[in-house]
C-alpha cells in the first residue's frame, strides 16, 4: 500500500486562543513535497501533528505508514544519545541484552532481523566522516554533526513517511550534497521543511502555509515563486480596477445627490409661489423625500457592491511581513584592535568570518573568544548569538527573555513588533514557539541590548529564518557599524554582509587568512 497523509478539515488553536491552522484539507502522496511559508506561519506546527506530537483542535490526520520525524530542534536535544538521535536505541538495547544472556521473547521481538545494527550504524557515520560511537551524547557534537547523524538514521530505519523540518541547518557543502543525494532517491512520503531554495527545487510539489491555509503547487519552489508573482501582478491589477469603479460609484452619487438637492430647492421655491392646501403640501413633501430616498439608496447599493468587490480584490493582495532591525551606532572606532585570539585579528568596525567542514571547532572557536572578551577589564561589549539557541529559557514568555531594563511592557512591545512578535504572540512561553519565532526572540535580545554590543558574534545565523527574514538581516546588517564575526555555511549570505576576510579552519584547529574574503 502506498504510504500517503491525509488531513481533514484539521484546524490547530494555541492556548491563547490565537488560530495557527484553519480548516485545512489536503493529502501528501508518495512523493517528495517542500512545506514553505514565512516564519511562524505553522509549518513545524503541522510537521508535529503529523508526527502525533501535538494533537488538532478539530479535524483528523490519517497516515498509512509509519513515520520518520526530524524536529527542528534536534541540535537542542543534547541529553540524546548517537543511537537515540539515530532511532535505533531500541534496537541496540534489545542486540546488548541478547549478547548479554536475555533469551526473552521480548527482545528477540523488538531486534527482529537487525542483528547487525550496530556494523550498519558505523558503516553510515564512516560514510558521513563522523569518527563516534553510539553511546556519545549530542552534546559532543557540532550543530552540523548532529544533524548529520539524524539524517543518517533516516537511512537506518527506512521508515515509509519522513518529515523533515529544516534539515540543512548547519550543514557544510559536503553534508548538503549527501542530503541531496538521499532526496534525490527517496521513494517514499517526504515533507520537507527549509528555506534552502536548492533543496526545495529537489522536490516533485511545493505546498504553502499561510494565514493558516495550505495550498498545494505541482513543481518546485522556483515555479511556486512564478505562479505567486503572477497571482499577484494580477491581484494588483484587479486592486486598482475596483478601486477606479468605487471612485467612480462614489463621483456619481455626489453628483446625483447635486442634482437632487438642486431639483429640491427649485421645486420649494414653484412650490411656495403656487396655492396647495395643506394636505397636498405634506402629500408633495413626502413624495419628494421618497424619490431623493430611492436615488441616494441606488447610488448607496452601488457603492457598497464597488467596496465590496475592492475588499475582495485588496484580500487576495499578498503583504508578506519580513522582521525590520535598525541596529544603533556602537562607536566602533577603526583603529581599536577589537579581537586578538588564536592568530585572528580584527580591527574596528571589520567584519571577519571563520568557515571550514562541520565538526571542526568553529563553535567551539567562537565560544573561546566570547568568553575572552567578556573577562577582558575594560573590553568591548560583546553579543553572542549561539548556533543551537540553548541559552532561551522554554518556561519564559517571549516578553521576559527581553526584559531591557527599565523600559515599559509597551515600549518593548513595539519594539518586539520590528522582530514580528506582536500582539498575544509576546505571552507565548518560549518552549512553544517555533525554530524562526525562537530565532527571533534571541535576535532580539541580542540586538536590543543597552548599551548595543561594539561586536556581534553570529554562528548561523541563518538557520530556521526564511528567505524574506534573511534579507532583512542582510539589510540590518549592513547598516550595522560596529565590527562583527560570523560563522556561517551560507556562502551566499556571506558574501551579501561584505565579509573582510575568512579564516578558513583545518583539522587540528589551526586557522588561515585569506585576505579577499
Amino acid at each position: 500500500m502506498p504510504s500517503s497523509i491525509i488531513l481533514d478539515h484539521l484546524d490547530f488553536t494555541w492556548p491563547d486562543g490565537s488560530l495557527a491552522l484553519n480548516d485545512i484539507t489536503a493529502s501528501f502522496s508518495t512523493r517528495r513535497t517542500g512545506l514553505v511559508g514565512l516564519n511562524g506561519s505553522g509549518k513545524s506546527t503541522l510537521l508535529k501533528l503529523i508526527a502525533g506530537h501535538e494533537q488538532p483542535t478539530r479535524g483528523s490526520i490519517q497516515t498509512s505508514g509509519e513515520i520518520g520525524y526530524f524536529p527542528q530542534d534536534v541540535t537542542l536535544q543534547t541529553d540524546l544519545t548517537v543511537a537515540e538521535l539515530l532511532g535505533i536505541q531500541q534496537l541496540v538495547d534489545a542486540l546488548r541484552a541478547i549478547e548479554a544472556g536475555d533469551v526473552s521473547a521480548k527482545q528477540f521481538e523488538v531486534l527482529g532481523d537487525r542483528w547487525d545494527i550496530e556494523t550498519e550504524a558505523a558503516d553510515a557515520l564512516r560514510e558521513l566522516h563522523i569518527d563516534t560511537d553510539l553511546d556519545r551524547t549530542v552534546t559532543t557534537l557540532s550543530g552540523g554533526e548532529a544533524m548529520l547523524v539524524a539524517i543518517a538514521g533516516l537511512r537506518l530505519r527506512n521508515t515509509p513517511i519522513v518529515l523533515l523540518d529544516e534539515p540543512t541547518n548547519n550543514l557544510d557543502s559536503s553534508a548538503r550534497a549527501h542530503l541531496e543525494q538521499l532526496v534525490r532517491a527517496w521513494r517514499g512520503t517526504l515533507v520537507v521543511v527549509s528555506h534552502d531554495i536548492h533543496l526545495l527545487e529537489l522536490m516533485d510539489d511545493t505546498a504553502e502555509l499561510h494565514d493558516g491555509q495550505l495550498r498545494m503547487f505541482g513543481g518546485g519552489y522556483l515555479a511556486h515563486l512564478a505562479q505567486l508573482e503572477t497571482e499577484h501582478t494580477a491581484a494588483l491589477q484587479a486592486e486598482r480596477a475596483a478601486e477606479q469603479v468605487e471612485r467612480i460609484e462614489k463621483r456619481h452619487r455626489i453628483e446625483a445627490e447635486t442634482k437632487s438637492a438642486r431639483r429640491a430647492r427649485s421645486g420649494r421655491k414653484d412650490f411656495d409661489n403656487r396655492k396647495f392646501t395643506p394636505a397636498v403640501r405634506n402629500q408633495r413633501r413626502s413624495d419628494a423625500e421618497a424619490t431623493a430616498g430611492k436615488v441616494r439608496a441606488r447610488f448607496d447599493d452601488r457603492v457598497a457592491d464597488a467596496r465590496a468587490v475592492l475588499d475582495s480584490a485588496s484580500s487576495r493582495v499578498r503583504d508578506d511581513a519580513s522582521i525590520h532591525i535598525e541596529l544603533p551606532d556602537p562607536g566602533v572606532h577603526s583603529s581599536r584592535r577589537i579581537v586578538e585570539f588564536r592568530g585572528i585579528v580584527m580591527l574596528g568596525p571589520e567584519r571577519v568570518a571563520i568557515v571550514g567542514p562541520n565538526g571542526i571547532g568553529k563553535t567551539s572557536l567562537l565560544e573561546e573568544i566570547v568568553e575572552s572578551l567578556r573577562h577582558e577589564e575594560g573590553g568591548i561589549a560583546v553579543g553572542y548569538l549561539p548556533q543551537r539557541l540553548d541559552g532561551l529559557d522554554d518556561r519564559a514568555t517571549v516578553l521576559e527573555s527581553v526584559r531591557i531594563g527599565d523600559m515599559t511592557d509597551g515600549e518593548l512591545r513595539g519594539r518586539l513588533a520590528r522582530f514580528l512578535l506582536r500582539g498575544a504572540a509576546v505571552d507565548r512561553l518560549v518552549g512553544s514557539l517555533s525554530g524562526g519565532e525562537r530565532f527571533r526572540v534571541a535576535l532580539a535580545r541580542l540586538l536590543l541590548a543597552d548599551p548595543p554590543p561594539q561586536l556581534l558574534v553570529l554562528d548561523e545565523p541563518t538557520n530556521s529564518l526564511d528567505i524574506q527574514s534573511v534579507n532583512q538581516l542582510v539589510d540590518a546588517l549592513g547598516g550595522y557599524r560596529g565590527a562583527l564575526l560570523v560563522v556561517s555555511h551560507d556562502a551566499a549570505f556571506l558574501q551579501r554582509l561584505g565579509i573582510d576576510a575568512r579564516y578558513r579552519m583545518s583539522p587540528g584547529g589551526s586557522l588561515l587568512r585569506d585576505e579577499q574574503g
